[in-house]
Order: C-alpha cells, then sequence, then structure tokens
C-alpha cells in the first residue's frame, strides 16, 4: 500500500491542489493536514477557527470560519441557484453554517479541489452535500464506491461496494467505464469483467440479461477500455477457465477490475478478499462526481486521512 501512495504523491506533486477537510476540530484530520502541509504536497483547508494555525504549529495549510468568510453572501446566493428552488435564501444561510456544505460549496466554486470527512460525521452526512450541490458527471447517473484491494504486488479494482442496493444495467456500465479510469490513476491496464453466476450465455436469468446488457452498454460508451461479460469469477480471474468458458474474450482469465451485479454481491466480495485473502482494503473511494469527495470511516487514523486526500488529489487530475 505504500508503494501505490508514494506514486500517487508523485503524480500530485506541484500541482498546486486543495482539498477541504471539514472536521478541523478532531485530532486525526489534525495531525494528517499537518503532515500535507508539511509535505507541500497538497494545501489542506480546514474548516474551523483562525486559531488551529496558531495552536497546532500548522504550515502550508488554510483555515477558514464560515461565520467569518468575507464572500459568505455570494456562496450563499450560488448555493441557492444550485439548488433550484429547493431551498430558501434563509434556509441556506443557515445550511451552509454546516461545515460539510461550506466545504462542499468551496469545491463547488473552484476554491478547492476535492473534499474528505466523515472522521466523525456519518457517511450521508458527507455524500448528501455533494450529491446536491456537485452532482455526477454529465452521462453519470450514480456515483458509487469502489475499493483498490492490494496483496503484495497484486491490484485489483473492486466496485460498487458501498453504495447502490440494485444497480440498473446502465448504472453497471458507468460503474464500468468509471472504474477502469481509476484503474489507470493505480497504475493498473484495466481489464474490466461484469461479474454473475453466468458465464458467457451459460445461464438465461432477469439477473444475468441485465449484466449482459450492462458489458452491451460499456462497450458502446467507451471502446477504449477492455470490458467483457457476463462472466463467473473463475472465468474472469483464472486464465485455463477463462480460456475454456469464454473463447475470444480479451478479458477472460486477465481481469483486474471487477464490478459486481449488485451490492450485496460486492459488499461480500471484498470482505471475502480482504479477510480470508489477507488482501488490504483501501476504500470506499467515491467515483462518479464532477469533482471528488471521499468518506471516512469514523474509526479511521490519521494516516488513513493522509492517504485519502492523496488519492482524492490524484482523483481531481482525472478527466
Amino acid at each position: 500500500m505504500a508503494n501505490i501512495i508514494e506514486e500517487l504523491k508523485m503524480k500530485i506533486s506541484g500541482k498546486g491542489l486543495k482539498i477541504v477537510f471539514p472536521e478541523a476540530n478532531d485530532p486525526r484530520i489534525i495531525e494528517a493536514a499537518k503532515k500535507l502541509g508539511n509535505e507541500g504536497l497538497v494545501t489542506p483547508i480546514l474548516i474551523g477557527s483562525q486559531s488551529l494555525i496558531e495552536e497546532h504549529n500548522l504550515v502550508g495549510c488554510n483555515v477558514i470560519n464560515p461565520r467569518e468568510y468575507e464572500q459568505y453572501n455570494e456562496m450563499v446566493d450560488a448555493f441557492v441557484a444550485r439548488r433550484n428552488g429547493k431551498v430558501t435564501l434563509e434556509d441556506a444561510k443557515e445550511m451552509l453554517l454546516d461545515e460539510n456544505y461550506f466545504g462542499t460549496m468551496l469545491v463547488y466554486l473552484n476554491k478547492a479541489d476535492g473534499l474528505v470527512s466523515g472522521a466523525c460525521h456519518s457517511t450521508s452526512d458527507t455524500v448528501r452535500p455533494a450529491l446536491q450541490i456537485i452532482k455526477t458527471k454529465p452521462g453519470i447517473s450514480k456515483t458509487f464506491g469502489y475499493f483498490l484491494m492490494v496483496r503484495e504486488d497484486e491490484k485489483y479494482i473492486f466496485g460498487d461496494c458501498a453504495i447502490n442496493p440494485n444497480p440498473t444495467a446502465e448504472n453497471l456500465a458507468e460503474f464500468a467505464i468509471e472504474s477502469a479510469k481509476a484503474a489507470e490513476m493505480f497504475g493498473i491496464n484495466p481489464k474490466v469483467a461484469l461479474l454473475s453466476f453466468s458465464t458467457n450465455g451459460s445461464a438465461d436469468t432477469d439477473e444475468t440479461q441485465k449484466v449482459v446488457l450492462a458489458t452491451k452498454l460499456a462497450k458502446e460508451m467507451n471502446s477504449k477500455y477492455d470490458i467483457d461479460g457476463e462472466m463467473q469469477f473463475d472465468a474472469a480471474f483464472v486464465p485455463s477457465v477463462g480460456k475454456q468458458k469464454y473463447k475470444g474474450s480479451n478479458v477472460a482469465g486477465q481481469a483486474n477490475t471487477f464490478i459486481f451485479p449488485d451490492l450485496n454481491s460486492g459488499n461480500i466480495g471484498y470482505k471475502i478478499t480482504q479477510r480470508l485473502g489477507n488482501f488490504d482494503a483501501m476504500g470506499p473511494i467515491l467515483a462518479g462526481l464532477n469533482s471528488p469527495v471521499n468518506d471516512l470511516s469514523r474509526g479511521c487514523s490519521s494516516e488513513d486521512a493522509y492517504n485519502t486526500a492523496i488519492i482524492t488529489a490524484s482523483q481531481a487530475l482525472i478527466k
């Protein structure tokens, strides 16, 4: 895992990227921001009191207090416009005092390149503002969460393992393309398998046909990537099985990026790989948004926050 982070640090170094940390009162976040600021990798933006800089000897960090922000009224107006009649001016003034909403607006207004939260907030507290303000990329209907699975020199992408219980074929196609982009970010040449309990028509059910359609749509969306399905995991991963079960596929037996048909299988799959296969699981990393936002576990360490900020900055470079 350390090697991957070092590679990403080289990519983001000197790019002038800024990452918002709404939870500036959490000691783990302060420690991560201090390390990032000292290294000069990104500029951490902490949402809190200006006294944080002196109290914690922060170098290379910015601190913004929403109640003292000179452009607060302009931000409120922009938020009301973005919500398109769903909030009043008075409601907006109150909502933007919330550090997650305020931080997300900084990203939306291009005052920052990404946001990391969740150390002391729920997933919904982090993701809801992102969906309401930043929203998904053009052509992407859902955000999703993938994991980077690492064991020594092995690296794989697993998605969606975090957000969508029952994605449509269109959703799965989007996940396949965005996961391929994520794989490239981590130095993986993507071979994307859309998984099922069927391989190349061995079963014909509504569930398998959803994956067949998703594969067709993904190939139509982006022919740049090697994408194939539907296929069972062994056909996707084991060369001899892939050759036998899915002749002529340029993915079968070689896959390194796996798209699960639903959240049940995705969540179970990554945890089995983590616990029985002794893989490190980095994530969930959110994908599909116009600008990157990532959610920490409330049990995270300062190192988790540091690594997630580096990943978030790296995502900001992906077009």
